[in-house]
């Protein structure tokens, strides 16, 4: 059947979509959202000129279109903008994750196709905010009853919930009709893919444009009248059924939309370093211990890193090649926090990699699972044993800038001025902070677009 009216979680979810407006939304909502989209923007300008950023570029370099490509002079069609600046966003594994919500990165899929629909559509900047909070209560709403088994299966969530989330926002921005809106989340149900086995790769962020593209696409087809069936979200063999992972779906995990705002409740977590997350307690404990003990890499005998089997499963490379291999390294990371007590963009250039000092403790660095700890924590415990037989200790549960201990307002504006220093054009990196960061006032966001 394809009648969007006959009930199931998209015409529930599309009822909350297409009903939201900005006085809906929660002050705090809309500040933890222009924050992100401030965050995803800049990690987008240091991903333009990064491997997968410039591969997915050239690849889409014989269009000409209207969109803005952001750090970059090319003008490409929507779709093809879209595709290559959220790839650009993921390109660094720098942009934001809400793991307590969805285990993904929900902005990357969402920020470059507002951008780009709101650049074609004359929206504004309080237009975008609204329509970033109704795709993150849906990525929200529909990793609820699958996660974390989805995640565990093999999916990468980013692209197979993250496309849920683009099309959820582009059909807000759009104004799309309740009908409408169902059909765009019921034809998204037919597009997801992304496996975590290509984590390391370029191809993780060409899950992030491919998620962008496909949802954006999912609603603009929906808007020009296009139909899907309407329980191919939670229906027999729907998307719920085919992407659980080993256990049965959770429907009553369910949120009450509009009751409970996931972006307040679980909120978004900024990254401080360009890593996989699962590493960033360990890299601060690292950190921590070097500075406090004074470790020099010389003297290390041993590191052992206790972390979540999440951990385990999503960090492949032990001994790194390449610099997107070196991000899913935990011994590589420790070694480079504890030599050189920082994990910042040059940390995955090919000569930082190879540095001595840094081999030296990575050679000595190993990754335990703790028994206690559930299957996607955050936590970390790292121990350091030194040549004279000391050892020293320091847990953290969480990683830095988490919803409830977010980076300041100076520590996410010096992270873009690093990310924007590194973009292949000059970026006018003091006008673009002043409009993201008080986005809600811009009438229109093409002018925003002008700075990048």
């Amino acid at each position: 059947m394809t009648d969007a009216d006959a009930g199931g979680v998209a015409t529930d979810l599309a009822t909350f979509v297409s009903s939201l407006a900005a006085a809906d939304v929660p002050e705090d909502a809309l500040r933890l959202t222009e924050r992100a989209i401030l965050d995803t923007v800049g990690v987008t300008l240091a991903g333009a000129d990064a491997e997968a950023g410039s591969i997915a570029a050239v690849t889409a370099s014989d269009g000409h279109g209207e969109t803005t490509v952001l750090g970059r002079d090319d003008r490409l069609p929507l779709s093809d903008a879209v595709f290559v600046n959220a790839t650009a966003g993921h390109a660094l594994d720098f942009d934001d994750v809400a793991l307590a919500a969805m285990d993904g990165h929900p902005s990357v899929p969402m920020v470059a196709p507002l951008l780009a629909v709101g650049e074609r559509e004359g929206a504004s900047g309080r237009d975008l905010l609204t329509a970033f909070v109704a795709g993150f209560e849906t990525q929200h709403s529909l990793s609820s009853p699958i996660s974390p088994g989805h995640y565990e299966g093999g999916w990468h969530a980013t692209s197979t919930i993250g496309l849920f989330g683009a099309a959820a926002a582009v059909a807000n921005l759009l104004d799309l009709s309740a009908a409408r809106t169902a059909h765009a989340l019921s034809i998204a149900a037919s597009m997801p893919a992304g496996l975590k086995r290509n984590f390391g790769s370029t191809t993780k962020p060409v899950h992030a444009g491919q998620a962008a593209r496909s949802g954006t696409t999912a609603a603009l087809l929906a808007a020009e009248g296009a139909t899907a069936d309407s329980t191919a979200i939670d229906g027999e063999r729907g998307f719920f059924d085919l992407y659980r992972g080993d256990g049965e779906p959770d429907l009553g995990a369910l949120p009450a939309l509009g009751d409970r705002w996931s972006i307040l409740e679980d909120g978004i977590d900024v990254k401080k370093y360009p890593c996989c997350y699962y590493t960033h307690a360990a890299i601060d404990a690292a950190i921590g211990l070097a500075d406090e003990y004074d470790l020099e890499p010389d003297a290390i005998d041993d590191v052992t890193v206790t972390a979540s089997q999440g951990a385990a499963d999503a960090l492949a490379h032990d001994d790194p090649e390449t610099g997107l291999e070196a991000k899913f390294s935990m011994p590589y990371l420790i070694g480079r926090a504890i030599a050189r007590r920082d994990v910042g963009l040059a940390a995955f250039d090919r000569d930082s990699i190879d540095e001595p000092a840094v081999q030296t403790v990575r050679e000595r660095v190993t990754l335990t699972v703790g028994d206690g700890l559930a299957y996607d924590s955050n936590a970390a415990r790292v121990a350091v044993t030194t040549r004279s037989g000391e050892t020293y200790e320091r847990t953290r549960e969480r990683p830095p800038g988490t919803h409830d201990d977010p980076l300041s307002i100076d520590e996410l504006c010096e992270k873009f001025r690093m990310c924007a220093d590194r973009a292949p054009t000059a970026v006018a990196t003091d006008d673009a902070l002043a409009a993201l960061d008080d986005l809600r006032s811009v009438a229109d966001v093409s002018e925003v677009l002008e700075s990048l």
